[in-house]
């Protein structure tokens, strides 16, 4: 092969590499213990990725914006596990991508579905349903 065909093979096969990689940090959306991403600024004034943080029986922040197709990651830093689900209890019909968190053990973090329709979307511990405290919402943008 030439010099300049080698290069561009090599370059070719690097890029190839590298999309594989990045396509597989996609991953799996249950992990363990660890931290949390941090929001993100986008333009438009929401986040391309979110955390809420379950801790003493509460939902923190309550309400967050985010824009469409982003995901957010709920984390169980609370003694005690949570099932979160989107509103209407018992149904959860609203925001199904929402469902995917489900239950959540002490220390366990998961991520909804993508979030690809923009409206406010109403979540709650199914099992504390009527507690406010475990009560939110996420708008997307």
């Amino acid at each position: 092969m030439t010099r300049a065909r080698t290069k561009v093979t090599w370059g070719l096969a690097a890029a190839g590499a590298l999309a594989f990689v990045i396509a597989g940090c996609g991953g799996g959306s249950t992990s363990t213990g660890g931290t949390s991403p941090s929001p993100m600024p986008s333009p438009g004034g929401g986040t391309s990725m979110a955390t809420i943080t379950i801790a003493n029986n509460a939902v923190s922040p309550k309400n967050i914006t985010v824009t469409r197709g982003s995901q957010v990651t709920v984390v169980n830093n609370d003694n005690q596990p949570h099932e979160m689900q989107s509103d209407p209890h018992p149904l959860h019909t609203d925001c199904p991508v929402i469902n995917q968190v489900g239950f959540l053990s002490p220390g366990q973090s998961r991520q909804t579905g993508t979030l690809s329709i923009a409206r406010t979307c109403g979540y709650h511990d199914h099992n504390r349903d009527m507690v406010e405290s475990l009560q939110g919402t996420i708008t997307i943008q």
